[in-house]
This record gives C-alpha cells, structure tokens and sequence, in this order.
C-alpha cells in the first residue's frame, strides 16, 4: 500500500519540527532487503517528544512507518480524522473488539508497505534511570503471528526537551509544564539520539507454542536496551536531565 500523500506532507512538517526542537543523530539503518515487505519497528519510549523525533529518524532514512495508537487518539477532534487519513491503525486493549483489531493489524503487516511502529512498553517509562519497563508482549505476538521481522529501535534525548507533564490535560495550569519545558528545550537544543539495530533473531520462535511470546518479547526488550546503552554514556544510572513532573514509580527489568 502507498504512503498517504498526507503522511508524507505531514513527516515533512515533523522534520522540520524536530530540527527546530533540537539536534537529531541516527545511527543505524533499516536492511534493504526489509523495506517494502511486512516489517515491525519497536521502540523504547522516553517522553512525550519521542514519536516526532522517531518520525523524523525514520524520515531520515527513507522509510514513513505508520503506527499503532490509542483509539482516543484516533476519535480526537481535527488530529483524529487527519491520523486516520495518514493510515494509523487503531488499538484499544481493553475494548471488545481488541481480538479484531489484533487480526486486522496482522492482515496489514502481512500486506507489507510501510511498516508499523509501535512502543512495546505501552507508556513512557516510570524507571528513575529511564530504562524500557517490562512492557507487553503485543509486538511480539504481532511479529509470530505473521512472521514479520522486527527492528529495534533505541532513542535518547527527547525526554530533555518537554516535561511528562500530566496524566491529563483540563486548563492552562496542567499545559504550562508542557510549553514552558518546551521553550526552554529551546533554548538548550538537546541531541536526539536513535539506532535502528539489527532484527532480533525469532527464528526458532512459533506462533502458539507456550512461552514463546514471552521469549519473543525479552529479546525484543533486550536488543532495545542494548542499542540503548552507548547513547547514553555518562547516564547509565540516572539521566542528568530532571524531569520534576516524571513520577518514578516504574521498575525495569532490563536494565544492563
């Protein structure tokens, strides 16, 4: 399936966006031999700027990967039709039609085209250090399901140029975390650092055999932090960057 016209103005814009937002770094790239088939990409996910700074990555190097999002975000005013248009696709876990989204997802990798980004940790990461939490096992059950390969994807550095903020957003005093950590991103310029690394090896994984989605997942984890570790050196225990507004409540179980 072809790119929407309208992702590909809108990529644009996000480029352009990020390169105002700060210094963006790539290593890493996505195989040739992987592009145009059934591909996943799965990232750690470290702030509310990350998307735009992995659409921008992915930009980059000549790949506009639709992602996997939160029905709400999708049914939003404006930003929903304009995502739909883009051709996101829709998840809703705790939904009844979850098992049918899950299907149609499968359907649509197997159709190969761009391919499908998502967070297998599901919410930015509580850890104090900021390593990927445990995360769910939904990328990897994507990628047995339809034998779908699934690159790596590790970010650093987003997380200094907008605060977590809040769990929701009512009046002016739950976005002024948001706009004036924005502003002062600003003025620092932080880098974005993303590695595309190699595909995680799940060749001997079967789709349905007991365990072998959790395995799945683990090695999916593991390979993100390990592309992970040498973005942040000099941070490997805490970020330098405090974040006020970030609860640390989470716990990572693949911290190196």
């Amino acid at each position: 399936m072809p790119t929407p016209l309208l992702w590909r103005v809108l990529t644009a814009v996000d480029e352009a966006f990020v390169g105002l937002s700060g210094r963006l770094r790539v290593t890493g790239d996505v195989p040739a031999d992987l592009r145009g088939g059934p591909l996943l990409l799965a990232s750690n996910h470290i702030g509310n700027l990350d998307p735009f700074v992995l659409i921008a990555a992915c930009r980059r190097i000549g790949i506009a990967p639709r992602f996997l999002l939160a029905g709400g975000l999708l049914d939003a005013p404006i930003m929903g039709p304009a995502l739909r248009a883009s051709g996101h696709l829709r998840v809703d876990r705790a939904s009844a039609d979850a098992g049918e989204a899950y299907h149609r997802t499968v359907e649509v990798l197997k159709r190969g085209g761009d391919p499908i980004a998502l967070y297998p940790e599901g919410r930015i990461s509580l850890d104090p250090g900021l390593w990927p939490e445990r995360g769910k096992t939904g990328a990897a059950r994507l990628a047995l399901s339809g034998n779908v390969p699934v690159i790596p994807i590790s970010q650093w550095g987003a997380h200094e140029a907008v605060y977590w903020g809040n769990t929701r957003v009512s009046g002016w005093d739950d976005f002024k975390p948001y706009l004036t950590s924005y502003l002062g991103g600003l003025r620092r310029r932080p880098t974005f650092r993303v590695h595309f690394g190699k595909p995680v090896d799940l060749s001997d994984l079967v789709d349905g055999r007991p365990g072998d989605a959790r395995r799945a997942h683990e090695r999916i984890m593991r390979a993100i932090t390990e592309g992970l570790v040498p973005l942040r050196v000099g941070e490997l225990d805490r970020p330098r960057f405090r974040d006020p507004t970030r609860p640390t409540t989470g716990n990572s179980p693949w911290r190196p």
